[in-house]
């Protein structure tokens, strides 16, 4: 279907708003927040304040449509305090996940680094799923994951202008100890080499982290990097339903987090699942609780409305008081 739809000026946009049936407040302010915003941005937050209906599609199933139209009370204001709560958050992620990242490069520079200073080149470092040869659709051979990661770790040491790799272009012809490369990687690229490493190698990094196993390990990694992409591209993340959401640990292995698998745990892993990941990851990485105990008041004063509260996050009722986000004694 060809896109039909109008341009419309920043007046035209809050009176399209306002005919929807939202309290736009003064306009002079919405015109300004359209104008910082943007309409799609703006209405991204007010989503939940939209008009539904049930419905059956052609298969008999009952479905929920969302209309266009904003229920009773709906107020621009409502997507305002969204905004700003979410700026919050959004600021809150990206230092945790900076602490937790740089201490995971740190930590396989440290475990890598003890069988050899370029054990990252060395397949007997790796699982054999890591370093065999791949095949395309046809049949033909691609390079292996290894060979692969050391081709797009070579390209970020030649793109790169620290100071150090130049030093090592020019001193050691461009080899890198492992312990000085982690410091040039992505968090996507320490994920995968994570990911392929053998298991003794995995689980001693995982022990550092008070993680029991490389699987988790390697869920919370990537929990890590999808919300830190969410967070750095200021994407809306306070209600987000996680692509990549943690594994929940097994038992009581992470008493700490146990409560994630209680019976009253929402279904759908919310960015709360995540937060709660790296609340126990920080425990060990930066000890003191200052991050989880902002995490929660931020989370205690959600901008709740009759439509909305923070159980949009994934919080069930009594999370916010576990010992987890707790102040220390």
């Amino acid at each position: 279907m060809e896109y039909a739809k109008s341009w419309l000026s920043i007046e035209d946009q809050i009176e399209r708003l306002s005919r929807r049936g939202l309290d736009v407040g003064n306009r002079s302010e919405a015109s300004a927040l359209l104008r910082e915003v943007g309409y799609y941005r703006l209405t991204g937050y007010l989503y939940s304040f939209r008009e539904s209906e049930r419905y059956v599609d052609g298969s008999g199933r009952e479905r929920t449509r969302v209309l266009s139209a904003y229920r009773p009370g709906a107020r621009l204001d409502d997507a305002v305090d969204l905004i700003d709560f979410d700026r919050e958050l959004r600021l809150l992620v990206l230092e945790g996940v900076e602490r937790i990242e740089i201490a995971l490069r740190m930590q396989l520079g440290y475990s890598v680094g003890k069988q050899s200073a370029f054990a990252h080149e060395d397949a007997s470092t790796f699982v054999s799923a890591f370093t065999v040869p791949q095949m395309d659709e046809d049949g033909e051979p691609l390079p292996s994951h290894h060979e692969a990661w050391l081709d797009r770790i070579r390209e970020r040491q030649g793109d790169s202008d620290e100071a150090f790799v130049a030093h090592f272009r020019e001193k050691y012809d461009d080899q890198m100890p492992i312990w000085a490369l982690t410091e040039i990687l992505e968090l996507g690229h320490a994920a995968r080499l994570y990911g392929g490493l053998r298991n003794d190698i995995a689980t001693e990094i995982a022990s550092a982290f008070g993680v029991p196993t490389k699987q988790l390990t390697q869920s919370w990694i990537a929990t890590l990097n999808y919300v830190r992409n969410v967070a750095a591209h200021h994407a809306r993340l306070f209600n987000r339903k996680l692509v990549r959401a943690p594994k929940r640990p097994k038992g009581d292995t992470v008493p700490l987090l146990a409560h994630l698998k209680q019976e009253e745990a929402p279904k759908q892993f919310g960015t709360y699942s995540a937060l709660a990941v790296m609340a126990y990851l920080l425990e060990t990485v930066h000890p003191g609780r200052d991050w989880s105990i902002r995490v929660a008041t931020l989370l205690r004063n959600f901008p709740a409305t009759e439509r909305l509260d923070v159980r949009s996050m994934g919080v069930a009722p009594g999370w916010l008081e576990q010992d987890l986000w707790q102040e220390l004694t």
